[in-house]
C-alpha cells in the first residue's frame, strides 16, 4: 500500500514507522506548505494542523484517494467534508482518536453513562491531559467522550470546567510536558466515586490504529468511523 502522510510531525513519523513495519510504502511526506501530487498514493493519512486539515481532506476526496484524518480542531467544516465525500463517492474516516484501546474506551463510556443515567446523586466530569504542543483544548477525544455521555443522559452539552453549569459536563484540559494523552471520566457523589480512565504510554497506539484504518478503507466508498473499522455494533 502506498501511503501519503499529510503532516510529518511526531505523529506522522510514528505512523511512518508502523506502516513500514507492516510492509507499506510512504510515497508522500507533506509539511504545511508543500505542494504534492496526491494521486501517487493509494491512501492518505492526515495528522496535520487544524487550519490545513480540511484542504488536505478535500484534495484527497476530489482526487478519489481514500483519506484517514486524526487532526482535531477543524470540525466546524466536518459536515462539508462529509457532503463532499458523498458527492464525489469518496472514502473518508475521521476519528478524534485512532487508538484501538481508546475506541473501546469510548464504548465503555457510553455503557457507563446509560447505567448512571437514573442516579441523580452523581455529578459527571471529564479530565484530559496532553503534551505542551497540543494545539486544541479540550482534546477531540474528550469531546467524543462528552458526546457519548450526552447521547445517553440528560446532560445538554459540554463546557470547559471554569465555565460550566449544572446541566452541562465540565471538561478540564491540562497541558503537561511529555504526556501522550490521558482521559478520565468521573462520577462523584457524597458517598463514593466511580472513574474510568485511559492512559496512553506512547504514540504507537494512535499510529497503529491509523494504519489499520487505512488498510481497512482500501476499496471502500463512504464515510466511516472507527466503529466500522473495529466492527463495533
Amino acid at each position: 500500500m502506498k501511503i501519503a502522510l499529510l503532516g510529518y510531525g511526531r505523529m506522522g513519523k510514528e505512523i511512518e514507522k508502523i506502516a513500514l513495519s507492516r510492509g507499506h510504502e510512504i510515497v508522500i511526506k507533506k509539511d504545511i506548505t508543500d505542494k504534492i501530487d496526491i494521486t501517487k498514493a493509494d491512501v492518505a493519512i492526515d495528522f496535520s494542523i487544524p487550519n490545513a486539515a480540511f484542504d488536505n481532506i478535500s484534495n484527497c476526496i476530489n482526487n478519489q484517494i481514500p483519506v484517514i484524518s486524526g487532526t482535531t480542531g477543524w470540525l466546524d467544516k466536518y459536515d462539508e467534508a462529509v457532503k463532499l465525500c458523498k458527492e464525489k463517492n469518496g472514502a473518508f474516516i475521521y476519528a478524534s482518536n485512532f487508538s484501538l484501546g481508546v475506541n473501546i474506551f469510548f464504548e465503555l463510556n457510553k455503557q457507563l453513562a446509560k447505567m448512571m443515567y437514573a442516579l441523580d446523586d452523581y455529578s459527571i466530569s471529564i479530565e484530559e491531559i496532553h503534551h505542551l504542543q497540543k494545539l486544541d483544548a479540550p482534546s477531540g477525544t474528550a469531546i467524543t467522550l462528552a458526546e457519548g455521555i450526552i447521547e445517553n443522559t440528560a446532560k445538554q452539552k459540554w463546557e470547559l470546567a471554569n465555565k460550566t453549569s449544572e446541566e452541562n459536563i465540565p471538561i478540564t484540559a491540562k497541558r503537561i510536558k511529555d504526556v501522550p494523552g490521558t482521559h478520565t471520566v468521573a462520577y462523584e457523589s457524597e458517598v463514593d466515586s466511580i472513574e474510568v480512565k485511559h492512559t496512553a504510554h506512547n504514540r504507537k497506539g494512535f499510529a497503529l490504529g491509523a494504519v489499520v484504518a487505512a488498510e481497512w478503507i482500501l476499496g471502500k466508498k463512504g464515510v466511516f468511523t472507527m466503529k466500522d473499522v473495529l466492527n463495533i455494533n
